[in-house]
């Protein structure tokens, strides 16, 4: 290397392919999980990909932003839970919806139709043991050769983690919540 030539990062690869697909994982205790997620929506969306998404715990009732946005540009939403886990009142059922939500997303990725399935709080399903994660890698290794893959949640598994192209931690240093303040039409949802 001369003195002239750029220095790579010991990271920064020397050499560059193209993917045909890719998995992604926003996982960690921070905001912006599922915001980032759906940041990838819009983008995909805009280059023309079938973009479809699969929340595992907000139920139908959820009229979020992401979800109204979604509806706008004609993105499959699928809101297949039932609220928040400590809000349950029957966790056989809400675990139900949980296997039902991975049933959707199974098909959903499998069909080949879509360029991006987005899989929003799937790593609660797993982590509470309603889909068996061996099944989740087996289905997103086995994907169509052309369909991206964005799981979020908290406590993304090893295992996942491993199959993953990009994972990204968000980190919480300060949230407004901890201040007691709600949360935020159009900030949180």
């Amino acid at each position: 290397m001369t003195e002239d030539a750029p220095r790579l990062a010991p990271h920064e690869p020397t050499e560059l392919r193209r993917a045909d697909s890719l998995v992604l994982i926003n996982t960690g205790d921070g905001k912006g999980k599922s915001s980032a997620a759906f940041g990838v929506m819009g983008r995909a969306w805009a280059r023309g990909w079938r973009v479809c998404v699969v929340q595992f715990l907000k139920s139908g009732k959820w009229r979020s932003g992401e979800h109204k946005l979604a509806l706008e540009l004609g993105i499959e939403w699928q809101s297949l839970g039932d609220g928040f886990t400590w809000e349950s009142t029957d966790m056989d059922e809400t675990a139900a919806k949980g296997r039902h939500a991975w049933e959707v997303a199974r098909a959903r990725i499998e069909s080949g139709t879509y360029e991006l399935v987005i899989l929003d709080e799937m790593t609660y399903a797993v982590n509470y043991g309603w889909i068996a994660l061996e099944d989740v890698i087996r289905v997103i290794q086995n994907r169509p050769r052309t369909t991206n893959v964005i799981i979020t949640g908290r406590n993304a598994a090893p295992e996942l983690i491993a199959i993953a192209d990009t994972v990204t931690e968000m980190r919480m240093v300060k949230h407004a919540y901890d201040q007691g303040i709600r949360a935020m039409k159009g900030i949180e949802f």
